[in-house]
């Protein structure tokens, strides 16, 4: 019987989340924060690329906790991802 999409994204990324799991906390937020004091801060195109780092990394953690969210915490998660997705646009797409 051939596994759904999530049941192989979640295997694939245990690795990952026990790494993550490893490094201290402060460092963990220090890389987020610094990620996105580069995205505030740098210039096109990197300050969009920082977001995009930013907003895959959202995006992966709100995949893989979707099922034990409730509803207002599936909403707020979301609109942090449309959020970072958004700047990451704006930082990209030069002004026209």
């Amino acid at each position: 019987m051939a596994l759904s999409f999530r049941s192989r994204l979640e295997h694939a990324s245990y690795p990952w989340v026990e790494r993550l799991n490893a490094v201290p906390r402060p460092v963990a937020v220090g890389v987020l924060v610094g990620l996105l004091a580069v995205g505030v801060l740098a210039p096109r195109p990197w300050a969009g690329i920082a977001f995009l780092v930013v907003s895959a990394f959202v995006g992966w953690l709100l995949f893989l906790t979707w099922q034990r969210l409730t509803l207002p915490e599936r909403l707020l998660r979301a609109a942090v991802l449309v959020l970072a997705l958004a700047i990451a646009v704006v930082r990209i797409v030069p002004a026209g």
